[in-house]
């Protein structure tokens, strides 16, 4: 399990691409002595930095042939980032950057937990860290002090709801996992907030769908299952609904929508995920031209 690998830093706009640039240059730029002053950022967000390009899938570890050395590769998902996207202003980056980070149980097991397993739609801070650890006491016999627990919910709160300016120029830096606005702080309480599948992306969802890997998925496990558009986007059935419909009415998505006998099935057209991310970008980038 992953817990308090952030440094309590929350992702920032512009340090994927930064590390990405530093290792195309030395794929142990993370375990280099002068990795701080190379990139510009503290010993700590530099840490931080390593945990968010692994949990965001941007890079991966690997050990270098001649010597067994631990290095970073750019994974295919971290080329199409930084070949089309780098800035993170498309919402479908964004989410699914987001959605890298929940699908799994490491290294962000506290952020799988509140997008796949929390049921509470809102909650307090403190509410949250007891119901996490007991959530921990039940499922795994590890066992993780409360300050670390409280740490990782604090920076996951900032990540997605934070609007504080500071005078540190990193801090004024938003995470770009505020732009989706699925959580909402409002007078001391937090609330998944349900956004339209605009916001989310097709693009995203579509991705997502042909992660999951199932030819048949039906509109109560899109709502309902781990890891899928329900939990993962905090997406309303009647938005899920949209969203499929949307889908299939555009021919290059791979869709069929079954409503006889109130089966709701989407019967999905398996492609390679990275494949058909990379065609959705550079189709992007010729509508944005």
């Amino acid at each position: 399990m992953g817990y308090g690998q952030h440094q309590s830093f929350y992702l920032r706009i512009y340090w994927l691409r930064k590390a990405i640039q530093q290792i195309n240059r030395n794929n142990r730029f993370f375990y280099e002595k002068d990795a701080s002053e190379l990139i510009g950022l503290g010993p700590n967000m530099v840490k931080s930095l390593k945990h968010w390009i692994e949990a965001a899938d941007i890079c991966e570890t690997d050990k270098r042939e001649e010597d067994s050395k631990v290095i970073h590769k750019i994974t295919p998902f971290g080329s199409i980032f930084n070949d089309y996207d780098p800035y993170i202003e498309l919402n479908d980056t964004a989410s699914i950057i987001h959605y890298h980070i929940v699908d799994k149980k490491e290294p962000c097991t506290t952020w799988y937990w509140l997008f796949n397993d929390y049921e509470k739609s809102s909650f307090k801070k403190e509410e949250a860290l007891n119901d996490l650890m007991a959530w921990i006491n039940k499922n795994y016999d590890t066992r993780n002090s409360e300050d670390t627990l409280e740490r990782d919910i604090d920076c996951l709160l900032k990540q997605y709801c934070s609007r504080n300016i500071s005078n540190d120029p990193e801090e004024v830096i938003q995470s770009p996992l505020t732009t989706l606005n699925l959580l909402e702080e409002r007078e001391g309480k937090i609330y998944k907030a349900s956004p339209k599948y605009e916001q989310v992306g097709l693009t995203a969802l579509m991705y997502v769908l042909l992660k999951y890997g199932q030819n048949e998925v039906s509109i109560d496990e899109l709502e309902r299952s781990k890891k899928l558009w329900g939990k993962v986007f905090n997406l309303q059935r009647s938005e899920i609904v949209r969203a499929i419909e949307d889908l299939v009415s555009t021919s290059r998505y791979p869709l069929e929508f079954d409503r006889t006998n109130r089966l709701d099935l989407v019967r999905v057209t398996l492609l390679n995920p990275m494949q058909f991310l990379k065609e959705e970008y550079i189709r992007k980038e010729r509508v944005l031209r």
